[in-house]
């Protein structure tokens, strides 16, 4: 299972996505509430897969997502936004992320979207 860093400014949105996660047997390696904290902390533990909100303070998901993808470009990173943001998603998957979770998350989704990027990305590293 993956190794996850969850970045959301809201603490009860990784509370949740965390929650949903261990359930798969993921590990959350790591917590950030903004985009600074989620670069530092990606540097550090170097996780499988990062899931990114996109409004945050100090520094956005976007700019988050630039400055990740600057320390390793294979870097997965699934983007997870409120509805009427598909401008941004739409950015960010130009950005390198690899897919997107809607809030408010339902579970299967969440694990659907997670489980097909991490067996996607895994298929290409092995071949």
């Amino acid at each position: 299972m993956a190794r996850v860093l969850v970045v959301d400014d809201a603490n009860f949105m990784r509370v949740t996505i965390g929650n949903i996660l261990k359930k798969e047997k993921h590990e959350i390696v790591g917590e950030a509430s903004n985009g600074e904290e989620a670069v530092q902390q990606y540097k550090e533990l170097q996780p499988d897969l990062v899931t990114m909100d996109i409004t945050m303070p100090v520094m956005n998901g976007i700019e988050a997502i630039k400055a990740i993808r600057e320390i390793n470009p294979n870097a997965i990173i699934v983007v997870c936004s409120a509805m009427g943001q598909q401008k941004v998603v739409v950015e960010a998957i130009e950005l390198g992320a690899k897919d997107f979770i809607v809030k408010p998350f339902d579970e299967n989704r969440v694990l659907e979207t997670i489980n097909r990027v991490l067996d996607k990305c895994e298929k290409i590293t092995s071949n």
